[in-house]
């Protein structure tokens, strides 16, 4: 739950006068003065790093030398561990041969020629057989008859030789057609056998890339600065349970920061010799290098909050120190509370923190409760009122202001809203009397003095 609380410049506010003594002591008025209010809204939160990043052995071996120890600083690219892993090694070997295998093939498309008719022979006797009848026809003595003898033998070997160029047409179109049908379907034929052809090759630098980006992994390097925590390891054989599914998932040999495991003790400590299964924590990196909070706002105060808002925040491991922060985000995704409201996450950053006596507070670690007491509005000289003034009618505010000693009811608007002071945006004026104290009593009309 979320709470609020204010500044309460009461001395400076109102001076208090009792009533007459026809009224019950309970009642008292004062005066309105102008004052500073300032509304706070406190909320739970946790220190948080600025990235934190769990590096996990890419495949089954053991750990080969390990470079850092816990809580060493390490800055980005540094080596941390190396995994010696032979069955990544003969994976990656395994891959590359079967990259080599893959070449391509070209497939030729065929070439059909049909023989065209050897008339050569037919050719010769039929000349001869025109030859003959030309001297035949030429021993007729009847001129007429012999020139007709001598223009049917023209014609019927032209006819001849007509029927002999249309044969030898007839068959160079069929060889055409038959070329086209055959270099269509082996055409179609081709292309999908290259379209396989480059699946598989695909496939195989596919593997050999994986292959090469698990070997590489082995070698386990900071991805930014920050501190180590060495990790726990479930040893070698099994590589069983979610982690041992990791190796088989697509990129599963890459170095990816994991969400916490949750602070599991479980598993052999990390140290050179070690067996490790394919998704084991080998070594959490943690930015500290900008410490923040995640507060938890309620849903009645987050709309009040804005990126820039100032805040105090105290921890509970540092006593009588305060923390400077900062609002740099807030969220729109609710969280149930336990008592059926939501709320929504906050981020700041955190700043240094001084104790009460002006000395410098210790730098706190990720994971730290804190209290965040967040400054949402701020009026330095506003006209103000106890809140105790203020009566809640439905959805109005109602002060009872006292005129001529008669209480008067007068609905006001309120601003910054502090503990015991509100900031009164209208309806009330500085100077007027109003009730600060019984004020759930007081009727209309009533006479206070």
């Amino acid at each position: 739950m979320t709470l609020r609380r204010g500044v309460a410049p009461l001395l400076v506010l109102l001076t208090l006068t009792g009533c007459t003594s026809e009224e019950p002591p309970a009642v008292q008025v004062g005066d309105v003065r102008r004052a500073p209010v300032t509304e706070v809204v406190e909320a739970p939160a946790t220190v948080g790093a600025r990235a934190s990043a769990t590096l996990r052995s890419p495949a089954q071996g053991t750990v080969a030398k390990l470079y850092v120890r816990e809580g060493q600083r390490v800055r980005k690219g540094d080596i941390l561990a190396k995994i010696r892993s032979p069955q990544a090694q003969s994976q990656l070997e395994q891959a590359r041969q079967a990259s080599r295998m893959a070449a391509p093939a070209g497939a030729a498309a065929p070439n059909v020629s049909l023989p065209s008719f050897d008339t050569s022979a037919f050719d010769r006797k039929v000349a001869a057989h025109f030859a003959r009848a030309r001297r035949e026809a030429k021993k007729v003595e009847d001129a007429r008859a012999r020139r007709q003898l001598l223009n049917a033998i023209d014609l019927a070997q032209a006819q001849h030789k007509a029927q002999t160029k249309a044969l030898a047409a007839i068959t160079a179109q069929l060889n055409r057609s038959i070329n086209g049908v055959l270099s269509g379907v082996t055409t179609g034929l081709a292309g999908s056998m290259a379209s396989l052809q480059a699946a598989s090759r695909s496939q195989a630098k596919a593997a050999v890339k994986a292959a090469e980006s698990t070997v590489k992994s082995l070698t386990i390097k900071a991805p930014f600065g920050g501190v180590v925590t060495l990790g726990r390891v479930s040893g070698a054989g099994g590589g069983g349970g979610v982690e041992g599914l990791l190796s088989q998932l697509p990129g599963g040999g890459q170095q990816l920061p994991s969400v916490p495991s949750g602070g599991s003790a479980t598993g052999t400590p990390v140290a050179t010799g070690v067996p490790v299964s394919a998704g084991d924590s080998v070594v959490t990196v943690t930015d500290v290098s900008q410490l923040l909070l995640d507060a938890d706002v309620d849903e009645t105060d987050v709309l009040l909050v804005k990126k820039g808002v100032k805040a105090a925040v105290e921890l509970d491991a540092v006593p009588g120190a305060t923390y400077a922060a900062a609002v740099t985000g807030i969220g729109v995704t609710p969280k149930e509370g336990t008592t059926g409201g939501v709320s929504y996450p906050v981020r700041l950053t955190l700043g240094a923190g001084t104790f009460d006596d002006g000395s410098k507070a210790p730098t706190p670690k990720p994971g730290m409760s804190a209290v965040t007491r967040l400054t949402v509005r701020e009026s330095p000289s506003a006209v103000a009122a106890p809140a105790s003034a203020v009566v809640s009618s439905g959805r109005e505010s109602v002060v009872w202001v006292v005129r001529n000693g008669v209480a008067e009811r007068r609905v006001v608007k309120l601003g910054a809203q502090g503990d015991a002071v509100v900031e009164v945006l209208s309806g009330l004026s500085v100077g007027d009397r109003i009730v600060v104290k019984g004020a759930d009593s007081v009727r209309q009309g009533q006479r206070l003095s």
